[in-house]
């Protein structure tokens, strides 16, 4: 269970790398912040299309395989990113990530009731899905530090050598895992016809393209907004990133119990803390109180959705958690992109009204959605 969590959260931190280093990855390659977001974009679209593609894809291969193979390409594409002499070959290192971060993330979503005895299931799956929530909020800042002290390009080389040390670690612990039943691509598009599978998809789009049009960005709103020093930002990060890790395990013990209700109080919080940042963010101190609250809210967005997901199709688990990784993945590449349009457009700002905005709207839908029966009581208000 733990190299299956490491896992998630090396491929996660892959994909998320480019955040905390967008100014000097830009600078390097001679492109506006605006277009250096588009790392981030590409890796989104590109893993939100390989969930199902690839789940559908390995047919009966053994799931132990599959996951080395997809480490080791994941390995080589940070490697790549890391050589990359111009944007173009950066682009096409981030793509690669997005295969594997896609396939990666899809597949082992539905092992925990595979590794553990009955009883533990839901424990395992938590386990496996922090490493996710750990790697959105942990993995940004140690990049953002890693960048400070050696160099954007020695981060990637990190990451790099990380996905191979995990690579080894599946390979020496997992048990062989043959697939249970071909995941065909028509019966993941049927859930679509679930209203309850539905309703959660839309939280996570709204939720997730909210905080990435204006995470992406936090950098550039923490050095002209709040006037920070580029060798504080890691260390806002770092704040940042605990309270996130705080707010996956405190949503994690209730997301089980009443997952709507969890989430009508994660997409408040996050509103208020993106909204407020031009208010009270206005210094280092009013900065750091407000990235906590935004930390913790968006920290419990992966499994609290995550939960309402598995509960909405238990019969179904690679196929819905294949539709969860693609929605989340696409909701990243949207928000980049339309955070970049507004920041190169609007301004830095901007990023932070639009985030805010969505995350009401997800309040709304979280409210008036209908959510799994086992969830919120017999049938669920907006049943």
């Amino acid at each position: 269970m733990v190299a299956v969590a490491a896992a998630t959260f090396t491929v996660v931190t892959a994909e998320m790398l480019p955040v905390g280093l967008l100014t000097p990855i830009g600078d390097s390659l001679r492109v506006s912040e605006g277009t250096a977001g588009l790392t981030l974009t590409v890796t989104g679209l590109v893993g939100a299309l390989a969930a199902p593609l690839v789940t559908s894809a390995v047919g009966r291969l053994d799931r132990r395989t599959v996951l080395c193979s997809l480490m080791v390409l994941l390995a080589a594409a940070n490697a790549l990113a890391a050589w990359s002499p111009n944007f173009a070959v950066m682009m096409v290192a981030r793509v690669l990530i997005g295969v594997g971060m896609g396939g990666v993330w899809s597949l082992a979503g539905g092992l925990g009731i595979r590794l553990v005895r009955a009883g533990a299931v839901g424990p395992a799956t938590s386990m496996i899905f922090s490493g996710i929530a750990v790697a959105s909020v942990a993995g940004v800042p140690a990049g953002a530090y890693l960048g400070e002290l050696a160099g954007w390009r020695a981060a990637f080389l990190a990451v790099a050598g990380l996905a191979l040390l995990v690579t080894v670690a599946m390979a020496v612990l997992l048990p062989p895992l043959p697939a249970e039943e071909a995941v065909a691509l028509g019966g993941v598009v049927r859930l679509f016809g679930d209203p309850r599978v539905v309703t959660g998809l839309a939280v996570v789009v709204l939720l997730v393209t909210g905080h990435f049009a204006a995470y992406t960005y936090v950098r550039p709103v923490l050095e002209e907004v709040s006037g920070v020093q580029a060798s504080m930002v890691g260390t806002l990060l770092l704040v940042y990133g605990i309270a996130g890790v705080a707010g996956n395990f405190l949503v994690g013990a209730r997301a089980g119990r009443s997952v709507r209700g969890v989430l009508l109080v994660i997409s408040p919080a996050l509103a208020a803390a993106v909204l407020l940042f031009p208010l009270l963010g206005l210094s280092a101190a009013g900065a750091a109180a407000l990235l906590v609250t935004w930390g913790l809210a968006y920290g419990g967005v992966s499994v609290s959705t995550q939960t309402w997901l598995a509960l909405a199709a238990p019969r179904a688990r690679e196929g819905v958690t294949s539709l969860f990784v693609g929605a989340f993945n696409g909701a990243i590449a949207l928000g980049a992109f339309v955070g970049g349009r507004a920041v190169d457009g609007l301004g830095t700002r901007s990023v932070l009204w639009l985030g805010g905005s969505l995350a009401l709207a997800a309040l709304v839908v979280t409210a008036l959605g209908r959510a799994p029966a086992t969830a919120d009581g017999p049938t669920g208000s907006g049943d």
